[in-house]
């Protein structure tokens, strides 16, 4: 993949303290989209990205620094992602510039964000006081039975992303929702690893459990965006089992005070923000 000139990631840059939208950079996510056979006018799914960002602090009109942690929501249908470094610049862009309230912060950056990426961008910014992850719960919905897929005694050496990994279960019509903590893909600016934990609800054609756990191991040497590689994920399944439904959920560990967390679902319903163990 060609990434435009002014790409932040694998460079030196300058760190700058007083508020400056510019410094979001967008990536277009249609060619990607194009490559993987999607229609970017017509997506087969529907979903958001969850940037969850921890580093987040400005000052109040007298002076005192203020922190909070903002959750922001990117549909997935906006025209464009935003480069990972250039967000976690834009985010210390806050330090030392004035804002009157946290909504007067917040507001600024669903503005902003809106702005870069092409599409409505939700945030929920909270103070410490207000922060309610849950972490006794590591999973989205404590309600499903999650089925955890990692112990199945493989054998693989197969690094680099292939569908052909996944094989047919018994052909019975099953409902399943199965995790793996196993995921892991490159930055394809830097290559540096993004480690995550995937989670897979579906209905309809089981789902060799063995051929799937091969398959994820599979991204471990492929370089791609988070949203792009669950984007594949979702697609792969798809073409690969008759499915009447299907959600596609990963949850990356934190790196520089961001963690990015794609879902893409069949279904239009949102997803808990519910953070792992890792994160």
């Amino acid at each position: 993949m060609k990434f435009e000139e002014g790409l932040s990631l694998g460079a030196e840059v300058e760190y700058v303290s007083d508020y400056s939208p510019q410094l979001l950079f967008p990536i277009s996510r249609q060619q990607t989209r194009e490559n993987l056979g999607i229609d970017n006018n017509r997506l087969p799914f529907k979903g958001e990205d969850i940037w969850n960002a921890y580093e987040l602090s400005w000052l109040n009109p007298k002076g005192l620094p203020q922190v909070g942690v903002a959750a922001c929501y990117f549909p997935c249908d906006s025209v464009a992602i935003i480069e990972s470094k250039s967000f976690k610049l834009y985010l210390n862009s806050f330090n030392q510039s004035t804002f009157t309230s946290l909504q007067q912060v917040q507001a600024c950056m669903a503005e902003d964000l809106s702005k870069a990426c092409g599409g409505e961008v939700r945030v929920e910014l909270l103070s410490p006081q207000q922060w309610h992850f849950s972490q006794a719960d590591p999973y989205p919905d404590p309600a499903l039975a999650w089925v955890t897929i990692d112990q199945q005694d493989i054998s693989t050496s197969a690094y680099h992303t292939d569908k052909s990994l996944l094989i047919a279960g018994t052909g019975e019509q099953v409902e399943e929702h199965l995790q793996s903590h196993l995921l892991r893909s490159l930055c394809p600016v830097t290559g540096q690893p993004d480690w995550g934990s995937l989670q897979i609800s579906y209905r309809g054609q089981q789902i060799n459990h063995q051929g799937l756990l091969r398959y994820i191991v599979s991204f471990r040497e492929h370089q791609e965006f988070h949203e792009q590689c669950v984007e594949r994920i979702f697609t792969d399944l798809m073409a690969s089992y008759l499915l009447d439904e299907l959600s596609v959920y990963a949850r990356y560990v934190r790196r520089g005070g961001l963690d990015i967390n794609p879902y893409r679902s069949t279904a239009d319903k949102p997803i808990a923000n519910t953070r792992l163990f890792r994160q």
